[in-house]
C-alpha cells in the first residue's frame, strides 16, 4: 500500500464558528475542490465540526499536520488525546508571510469582501 495524502477542511458553519462573522470567504465546496485539484492531494472530506477528533478516529493518520498558528502543547486535549493513542506524528507547518485571509481582510477595509 502507498502512502495516501487525504486533506480535512472546515465545513462552512464550523468556520463561522471559529472564526466569526463573514468567514469563511470561500464556501466548503470551493476550497474543497482546489485542494482535491491538486496532484499530491488524494482525498479531500469536509467534516462539519470545530475539531477533528471524530475524523481522526475514522482516518487515523501517520502523519496530522497542523497550522502554525498550533504547537503540540496548544492542540485540542481531545485531539491531542486522539492523535496519542493511534501514535500519530503532529507536524506543525509554518505560515506562509503574506497569504492570510484575515490579512487580505483587513486589507480591503471594513464591509469587504
Amino acid at each position: 500500500m502507498r502512502d495516501a495524502l487525504a486533506v480535512g477542511i472546515n465545513g462552512d458553519e464550523s468556520v463561522l464558528s471559529l472564526k466569526g462573522a463573514g468567514r469563511p470567504i470561500n464556501r466548503e465546496g470551493d476550497r474543497a475542490e482546489v485542494l482535491a485539484a491538486l496532484e499530491p492531494v488524494d482525498y479531500v472530506t469536509i467534516f462539519p465540526e470545530v475539531r477533528t477528533t471524530n475524523l481522526l478516529r475514522l482516518v487515523r493518520p501517520q502523519v496530522y499536520a497542523k497550522g502554525g498558528d498550533y504547537t503540540p502543547e496548544t492542540l485540542n486535549a481531545e485531539e491531542k488525546s486522539v492523535l496519542d493513542d493511534i501514535s500519530a506524528e503532529i507536524r506543525i507547518v509554518p505560515f506562509e508571510p503574506g497569504y492570510s485571509t484575515t490579512a487580505l481582510i483587513n486589507r480591503l477595509g471594513p464591509g469587504k469582501p
